[in-house]
């Protein structure tokens, strides 16, 4: 059938994502990464999320913002859009864990993706201004003065409404490597569709205003022959009715008024292991890790690059 140009990309090939590295980006960042429990780990992870990207050319600053009387920081990583600059893109995944969990799904397989999305893109000239941001402080905290979580991608979200920032998405990777063929899945209650008994999709989340995105991105998925079924929900208002659609760092970007999507295995309704001490490298499928990743890379790929698509 015929398929919308920015669907299929405009005939370009699909970047060859990186099992390997994506691996290694995953060990490296497994364990506990919390600003209690384990602050130098989750320093750690800070600076290597930051000097993974600026060894790939990215222009890398720290956005610092204070919670609990310390300041701590979202690793940004910028390539200036060639054409419409003033546009940006944004991919975001957080960086910390719960107090007592090493995070291997939640998060550092969204950390990995995005470390291996920044690698293909570093040999793309962009239209538009593409963002890597590594995210502190989302999980929620019993130290923190609200304990409401988000802390980084709020701070983020507030920042850029300040600055008038041009946003045509923001797309958040949030624990994309547990799925299986005998995985069970659940739902949150409330939810207004039937989702598969079987855990072994790709939940696509957005609100009303990203609804254009959501869509986007499950017919870069056909257009480029992925074999990852997807499931998006769009939800009314900022998500509200459902508070389970709204426990990442999409959330404080739909309050701000901006187009955002959440990709996610969805956690606790199918991974045994959220928030606990099993949630490790061996339970996780990178295939399907990968396949995330290569359907994420195509829908940039329409999203950002238009028409310049010579490598750098």
């Amino acid at each position: 059938m015929n398929r919308p140009p920015e669907a299929a990309g405009k005939g370009r090939a699909l970047p060859a994502v990186s099992r390997d590295r994506i691996e290694r980006h995953l060990k490296y960042l497994e364990g506990v990464r919390h600003p209690v429990a384990a602050p130098a780990a989750l320093e750690r992870a800070c600076s290597y999320i930051g000097d993974t990207l600026r060894a790939l050319g990215y222009a890398v600053d720290l956005h610092g913002f204070a919670d609990g009387g310390r300041e701590y920081h979202n690793v940004v990583a910028t390539r200036l859009g060639t054409r419409l600059p003033d546009k940006r893109v944004l991919v975001l995944a957080h960086f910390d864990t719960v107090a007592g969990s090493p995070g291997a799904d939640d998060n550092a397989s969204g950390v990995a993706l995005l470390l291996e999305l920044a690698t293909l893109f570093s040999q793309w000239r962009p239209e538009k201004t593409l963002q890597f941001v590594g995210v502190n402080l989302e999980e929620n905290s019993e130290e923190g003065p609200s304990g409401t979580g988000l802390r980084g991608s709020r701070a983020l979200a507030g920042f850029a409404a300040l600055q008038g920032w041009e946003m045509e998405g923001v797309l958040v990777l949030e624990s994309v490597a547990f799925a299986g063929g005998s995985v069970r899945q659940g739902a949150p209650p409330g939810l207004p569709l039937q989702v598969p008994d079987t855990g072994d999709f790709l939940a696509v989340i957005a609100n009303q205003l990203s609804q254009g995105l959501a869509m986007r991105f499950a017919l870069a998925v056909e257009s480029f022959d992925i074999p990852l079924p997807v499931v998006p929900l769009v939800v009314p208002g900022n998500g509200e009715l459902i508070p389970d659609t709204r426990r990442s760092d999409h959330a404080p970007f739909w309050d701000a008024g901006y187009p955002a999507i959440m990709l996610t295995d969805t956690t606790n309704f199918r991974n045994p292991h959220y928030h606990q001490r099993s949630d490790t490298f061996d339970t996780l499928n990178l295939g399907f890790a990968v396949r995330v990743c290569e359907a994420t890379a195509g829908f940039l790929l329409g999203l950002v690059c238009g028409e310049a698509e010579a490598p750098r």
